[in-house]
């Protein structure tokens, strides 16, 4: 994704997302959503955040996808993932997923 489109697709989400978040908040007394739509909505913010971060792990340089140990971004979110499953913090994941991607790229680069 280059990056003035980048821009612009994530702009687009976050203005979509606001706009139905709003909508919820403010006719939320007003009109009575279905349960499936209500909880449908709650994945929304996540469905965003997976779309801007899958491509920068798996495509780090904008071109085609880097499956290998070279790259930190992939390493750094597995371990992360990893550290989420296993730990079920979410600082603690942070935390591990950062020093893993400073590190591993120290790593590589030094």
């Amino acid at each position: 994704m280059s990056g003035t489109n980048g821009t612009l697709v994530i702009l687009g989400m976050a203005i979509v997302t606001f706009i139905i978040k709003a909508a919820i908040f403010i006719l939320g007394g007003r009109i009575n959503f279905p349960p499936l739509l209500r909880q449908a909505l709650g994945f929304i913010p996540v469905t965003v955040l997976t779309a801007i971060i899958v491509p920068m792990v798996l495509a780090p340089r904008g071109g085609g996808m880097e499956f290998h140990w070279r790259n930190p971004q992939l390493v750094a979110a597995t371990i992360a993932i990893l550290a989420a499953a296993v730990t079920r913090r979410q600082l603690l994941t942070i935390v591990v997923g950062l020093s893993v991607f400073f590190a591993w790229q120290a790593w590589i680069a030094g």
